[in-house]
């Protein structure tokens, strides 16, 4: 598995408030995290930079070779979890920080199989040199609606509470997390992002920069295309190819 990963504060913004993780596990196994935080300069840097950081250990200590699916399943569900306490916790105990939370998108690669865990409105998807696709869905206002009929897909894109999120990590006690399970066998490429890549790069445009298979460009190139398209927000892509 080829990882490659970039993160920028984008055109617009004074800080970055992404954060993002990546590593290897012993049996050719691949693993990434990215979070994009809110709640004010301070408060959205801690809740990304501690989410990664509870995910990811929670990942490298507790992922073994005998897992089965729904054990890998757990093990995201239950990093997710604790990540969720953490950064609730921390909010709660230091008053200029309430409020404060992160999206996260995580994914765990084992025998080409992709077992991705979310929260939020970062996302996942799949892609191959003939179409690119989302594998995972919007927890936000717009997706909302969508999902009742009230606005199209189209109409979604250019909605003005497009950057609603309505699940994070870090805001109540309790948090909801949504999975996938995806084959990235073939020249499949997989790409996790932060909305400063998907609100400002249209899956075409991934598509083309992703079509000529030199995967240790794609991270550069994503980020280079959100930037040229405005770059409002930070900006991070983690691509893992075979």
């Amino acid at each position: 598995m080829k990882i490659v990963a970039k993160t920028d504060k984008g055109m617009v913004r004074d800080s970055n408030q992404d954060a993002y993780a990546v590593g290897e596990l012993p049996g050719e196994v691949a693993w990434a995290v990215v979070c994009d935080g809110m709640g004010g300069a301070a408060g959205g840097n801690i809740a990304s930079t501690l989410a990664v950081k509870v995910i990811s250990d929670k990942i490298t200590s507790s992922y073994n070779s005998k897992m089965r699916d729904a054990s890998i399943k757990n093990l995201l569900d239950s990093a997710i979890t604790a990540a969720n306490l953490e950064v609730y916790d921390m909010a709660y105990s230091r008053p200029e920080l309430q409020g404060m939370g992160t999206t996260v998108v995580a994914v765990i690669v084992r025998d080409n199989n992709a077992y991705i865990a979310h929260v939020g409105d970062s996302r996942a998807y799949i892609a191959t040199k003939d179409s690119i696709e989302q594998v995972t869905v919007d927890h936000s206002l717009v997706q909302d609606l969508v999902n009742q009929g009230k606005i199209t897909a189209v109409e979604a894109e250019h909605h003005p509470k497009k950057n609603v999120i309505t699940r994070a990590v870090g805001v109540d006690k309790q948090v909801d997390v949504d999975f996938s399970e995806i084959d990235l066998s073939g020249d499949s490429t997989l790409i996790l992002c932060t909305d400063g890549l998907s609100n400002y790069v249209t899956t075409k445009e991934m598509a083309e920069d992703i079509n000529d298979g030199q995967y240790y460009a794609f991270a550069d190139r994503l980020v280079k295309r959100a930037n040229h398209n405005g770059g409002g927000d930070n900006i991070t892509v983690v691509a893992m190819a075979n």
